[in-house]
């Protein structure tokens, strides 16, 4: 093998959950939780997720922000890891939430989130994703397009408020399908339709307007487009609420860089002090930001082989994180009870899933892996349990919450039960 130190313990830290702590035997644990404990006791592939981090993470966005301009509101990008517990950490934490869907608005509801205190977002609402929005008395439905207005004059029978999505030409540096805010994006309204949408809007009875939103992408790693987010909004003059998205990157490697919370708040909150109304209130919808850092996925080693390379193949792969195979996000992987250890070989880390493609750390350099050795991928609390799917059979991990020394099941892990549960025997019919 080509000759790799074992990263540093400074390293490692800048991307395993903040409440991560290592044995002088070389295993990780996770809000005082070891790793051998916890796949003993929920199995592996397993989501875990350092719930003290976490909190801590929201408290930076919401205290931050309300500390740099007091008429301000944070929402949690839901999509990012919807699940019951985490909506109700959400609620608990001051955070309001945006939803995209109807199954992220029944979570929201059934964690007990105020309705006062959800958003609803989506580029191809349904009539009756927008009936349950107009039925729970949410905040606001933010209208993306003409037949979302539609739709919405339509079936509103009490006053509602709206907010309206505008496209605002941005396009940051980061991967072309996270990428939200360009000129040809689904997503939104150009600028020249915005008018003529807002007079609608503010000829029906029963709708309220209250300001622009705008989202620029996902996974970005430079504050400065984030101030021309704020430029975009102000454009269009004054209005009661503003909504510049989310989109703050994470570090998710050792050599990646990404702005802190505090860099982001100076720069969102610097352009509105100096481009929009004094008393307008400013929206903010960090998701990856506040869970990824705080999530790792804990795997279990089923091969170790070398062909023209070595393999390190864990059980698990493409159906509980497709955000590599979709975005090519790339992660570090580490052996979770041996960090320290000088390594003894170079391999690929892969997944299970019948997919060339199913490649989830690339050269990464490992000490003597075994069979039955437990892997840990950093940053994965953001999307992995989203886009959790059933590739090959595969059953969806749990999601795990540790705090102080204890863990706590908040989704259960699938079952083949559960795969069967919504197919119909073929025996009752001939196919």
């Amino acid at each position: 093998m080509t000759q790799q130190a074992a990263p540093s313990v400074d390293l490692l830290m800048e991307i395993l959950p903040e409440e991560s702590t290592i044995s002088d035997t070389g295993e990780l644990s996770i809000g005082g939780v070891p790793v051998t404990e916890l796949a003993r006791q929920y199995g592996t592939p397993a989501y875990i997720m350092d719930e003290t981090g976490l909190r801590r993470q929201i408290r930076r966005f919401v205290d931050g922000i309300s500390s740099r301009r007091p008429n301000s509101e944070v929402l949690f990008a839901s999509k990012s890891l919807p699940c019951v517990a985490m909506y109700a950490i959400a609620q608990a934490e001051g955070l309001s939430v945006d939803v995209a869907g109807g199954g992220e608005l029944m979570m929201a509801l059934t964690a007990g989130v105020s309705p006062e205190r959800i958003y609803l977002h989506g580029n191809a609402k349904s009539n009756q994703e927008i009936q349950m929005a107009l039925e729970a008395g949410i905040r606001a439905i933010i209208v993306d397009n003409f037949d979302d207005l539609d739709r919405i004059e339509k079936l509103a029978a009490k006053p509602q408020k709206v907010l309206l999505r505008m496209i605002p030409g941005i396009t940051p540096a980061t991967h072309a399908s996270q990428v939200t805010g360009g000129n040809d994006s689904k997503f939104g309204l150009p600028p020249a339709d915005i008018t003529r949408a807002i007079a609608r809007i503010e000829a029906h009875p029963m709708l309220e307007f209250e300001g622009i939103h705008v989202h620029i992408g996902s996974q970005v790693l430079e504050t400065e487009p984030f101030a021309a987010a704020v430029r975009s909004v102000a454009e269009f003059g004054s209005f009661s609420t503003y909504d510049v998205g989310g989109g703050l990157g994470v570090k998710y490697t050792y050599d990646e860089v990404a702005p802190s919370v505090d860099s982001y708040l100076d720069t969102i909150t610097e352009a509105a002090d100096r481009l929009l109304p004094a008393d307008a209130k400013l929206i903010i919808e960090p998701g990856r930001s506040i869970v990824a850092r705080a999530g790792i996925t804990l795997y279990t080693v089923n091969t170790v082989k070398t062909t023209g390379k070595t393999f390190v193949a864990v059980n698990g792969g493409m159906a509980d994180n497709m955000d590599i195979a979709l975005t090519g996000q790339r992660y570090e992987a580490l052996l979770a009870t041996k960090i320290g250890v000088e390594p003894t070989v170079v391999a690929d880390v892969v997944g299970r899933q019948c997919e060339s493609g199913d490649l989830m750390c690339q050269d990464v350099a490992l000490p003597d892996p075994q069979v039955g050795d437990l892997v840990v991928m950093p940053a994965t609390g953001a999307y992995a349990y989203t886009l959790a799917n059933n590739y090959n059979g595969a059953c969806k991990p749990p999601v795990i919450f540790c705090a102080d020394g204890s863990s706590t099941l908040a989704v259960a892990r699938e079952t083949y039960e559960d795969l069967l549960h919504t197919q119909q025997p073929a025996l009752q019919r001939r196919w």
